[in-house]
């Protein structure tokens, strides 16, 4: 949720949490009005006394309808608007415990994984003015060095790899040397050599004679440095390229070997040794803005509280965190006379204390599921909910059962959402000059069309726009450089000359749309 702005809690009524959903989401009422309830609940939770809190568990729900009526929209637009952690896995993914493959726990890890993602990425947010502006004065140690007399020794000389250089190149002078404009005094040159501290002439010198002449160059060093540290806040460098010295990534490809292990395991022990091991840095030579970048994460870093971040990260993914389980209907059975099957009824025995509530052990510390609330889907084509074993039909007491998409859901999907797909489509040719527009005639029959097919084949819900109308724009697509600058209509007469041989064929139908 970070850079958006956030509605706040106390506002997000049922009916207000329906308002906005109804933005992203054509139809599905009574879906809406569950999940909204179940959101305001856990808010009202937070107002009870500490003693009666921890009694109030949240009611999990069951989605049943087919693909591409909006499950797993809803579940995502709820959590992007409310800001709480959202994961989103498929139950099919899951193995029983003592088998190869992902265990059910691992949806918590990674619930609590992307909590205090969040947090770090707020975090991070706070302090980007300042670390910013860290950053800005890093690079300015390296394109205008600090004088000899005021260079602090218990500094890394590494940090600064300009300062001893007295470079006699004037090629390589003039492509890092930085030019004030509209400065009427002396210049100050980068690479100008400060007084050596073993220079002979220095020494014979009166000690008042060199405080004064220490104190005019440090003044000279900070009037310029301050001009230029405003035109490099304005961009005017941005393009000019220095050498600096960042913290390297260390990679366990490199450790192990390619192919060593998961990609989980691997950017696990990366995420622990990169936390024991010292930072190593490595030379680089990038332009000053990348260099801004660079250093900008580096100071960022520095100015947050990872332990911090992760207590919170924590308390969010247990008292706000949302799991939506897709697919749940892939782990039941096929009868009695089943084998035993890893990735069914045993997942769904390894599901329920998860759901019902335990502590699940993470690599940030314990964390417990009572107050995580649950969201599974399934289309439910070949089973039933009630196939599921009883004890984790008990844990979804909430049942939603959403409806397929009618002709006019269809419609008003072409258009009414902030993303609807015609405006998708009209964007897009936009940036190729193309002015696309969808005639009303031509909104009533891509409808139809998608109506029609899904009733015919196999019902996929909205998905069936996607397909028809990369069908209906195929040629437009293609050749958008000889409609540039030309406004193409999209017509009812253009539709079924495009689409309707297709949907009149069965098995073309069937193949294409």
């Amino acid at each position: 949720m970070a850079g958006k702005k956030k509605i706040k809690s106390d506002d997000l009524t049922p009916i207000r949490i329906v308002e906005l959903l109804d933005n992203y989401i054509i139809g599905q009422a009574e879906a809406k009005k569950s999940v909204a309830i179940a959101m305001r609940n856990r808010w009202r939770r937070q107002k009870i006394e500490s003693d009666m809190r921890d009694e109030v568990t949240p009611k999990n729900i069951l989605m049943i309808g087919s693909t591409g009526v909006g499950k797993t929209e809803i579940a995502r637009r709820l959590a992007d608007l409310t800001g709480v952690p959202f994961l989103k896995v498929e139950a099919s993914k899951y193995t029983e415990v003592g088998y190869h493959g992902r265990d059910v726990e691992s949806m918590v890890r990674d619930l609590a994984k992307a909590a205090i993602a969040q947090v770090q990425e707020e975090s991070l947010e706070k302090v980007a003015t300042s670390a910013r502006e860290a950053a800005q004065e890093r690079v300015m140690d390296i394109i205008l060095p600090p004088p000899r007399n005021t260079y602090n020794p218990d500094e890394d000389e590494d940090d600064y790899p300009h300062y001893h250089e007295n470079t006699n190149d004037d090629d390589e002078r003039d492509d890092a040397e930085i030019d004030m404009v509209g400065d009427d005094e002396e210049e100050y040159d980068p690479y100008e050599k400060f007084p050596d501290d073993d220079d002979d002439d220095d020494d014979d010198l009166p000690e008042s004679v060199k405080v004064e002449v220490e104190m005019a160059d440090q003044e000279r060093y900070t009037r310029n440095r301050s001009k230029l540290l405003q035109q490099l806040k304005k961009g005017k460098f941005d393009k000019r390229q220095i050498e600096i010295k960042a913290n390297a990534s260390l990679s366990m490809a490199n450790i192990f070997g390619a192919g060593a292990g998961s990609e989980e395991m691997v950017m696990e022990m990366q995420e622990m040794l990169g936390k024991m091991l010292p930072s190593r840095k490595k030379t680089r030579k990038v332009t000053i803005a990348e260099a801004v970048s660079i250093f900008q994460q580096e100071e960022a870093e520095k100015l947050v509280d990872e332990d911090s971040i992760q207590r919170e990260g924590i308390i969010r993914a247990e008292q706000g965190g949302i799991i939506f389980i897709d697919e749940i209907d892939k782990i039941i059975g096929n009868g009695p006379m089943d084998t035993i099957d890893v990735s069914r009824e045993g997942v769904q025995r390894d599901l329920l204390p998860i759901v019902e509530g335990s502590t699940v052990m993470t690599k940030y510390g314990p964390i417990k599921t009572d107050h995580i609330l649950f969201i599974a889907a399934g289309a439910f084509h070949g089973h039933k909910p009630s196939e599921l074993i009883p004890e984790l039909q008990g844990r979804f007491p909430i049942r939603v059962e959403l409806s397929s998409l009618t002709r006019e859901d269809f419609k008003r999907i072409l258009t009414h959402p902030r993303n609807a797909i015609c405006k998708q489509y009209e964007l897009l040719l936009a940036t190729e000059g193309v002015k696309l527009v969808f005639e009303e005639s031509s909104l009533d029959a891509i409808a139809e069309f998608a109506a029609n097919v899904n009733n015919t084949t196999q019902d996929i819900g909205a998905r069936r726009l996607h397909t028809i109308i990369e069908k209906l724009l195929e040629d437009i697509s293609f050749d958008a450089a000889s409609y540039k600058g030309k406004r193409v209509v999209i017509n009812a007469k253009m539709v079924q000359s495009k689409l309707a041989d297709i949907v009149k064929n069965d098995n073309l139908s069937h193949f294409i749309l």
